[in-house]
């Protein structure tokens, strides 16, 4: 995959009784991939997207859907969000004991694989994963909800699964509490694929290529 900086909106944020003009709004607004958080209220505590969502708002766009299962097990559900129309389907290496046989069924299925890792979870747990992955998704807040602080440790985790990555063709994503303030601190470290949810959708849609922009200058600014 890519490892040019992407700025991913995450819906989680946005206005759910318009959702589908949302989606629209965000990448016309200069979204490079619209990220779908998809909660169980089990693995994680909330609620939020199902793969019948997920194809109502396929037709918005023809953007890359970054479809993160924090979910468990997730391994059911693969190819119902597979043929609904995401494009990247993420699952976490914490929520089974399976994950070689996830990443595999998501390959299986046509689709790029990614590994999520929470906050507490050492970049070493995807040792064993990175020839199978094409994304790999570092947390920096505790999964369940939108608009969390941003948890500043997670940064030298990035900067080592960037250094465990080496030359392969893997994303490295992050996910949370991610501003024109804390875009630099991950950009820096690694990141190419940066999630915003509250930064991105804040204002409304007449706000939202500022926002984008915003965050994307303040990340290109630091990569090295």
């Amino acid at each position: 995959m890519t490892r040019d900086l992407l700025i991913a909106p995450s819906i989680l944020s946005a206005d759910f009784g318009a959702l589908r003009a949302e989606v629209a709004a965000v990448a016309e607004a200069g979204g490079d991939w619209i990220h779908i958080d998809v909660m169980d209220g089990h693995f994680v505590p909330n609620l939020t997207f199902g793969p019948v969502v997920v194809q109502a708002i396929r037709p918005a766009t023809a953007k890359v859907f970054d479809v993160h299962l924090m979910i468990a097990p997730a391994d059911p559900y693969l190819s119902a969000f597979a043929e609904a129309g995401a494009d990247v389907i993420t699952v976490h290496v914490e929520a089974g004991p399976h994950v070689h046989r996830s990443l595999q069924a998501i390959r299986g299925l046509g689709k790029k694989a990614g590994v999520a890792l929470n906050p507490g979870t050492p970049a070493e747990a995807i040792a064993p994963l990175l020839d199978d992955v094409d994304l790999v998704l570092a947390m920096t807040v505790n999964p369940g909800f939108g608009g969390q602080a941003f948890i500043a440790p997670v940064v030298e985790k990035v900067r080592r699964i960037k250094e465990m990555v080496g030359d392969r063709e893997i994303a490295i994503e992050v996910d949370g509490g991610v501003t024109p303030q804390t875009a630099p601190l991950v950009a820096a470290a690694g990141a190419n694929v940066l999630v915003a949810g509250s930064a991105a959708f804040r204002g409304g849609p007449s706000a939202y290529a500022g926002n984008i922009a915003a965050i994307r200058a303040a990340a290109a600014g630091a990569r090295g």
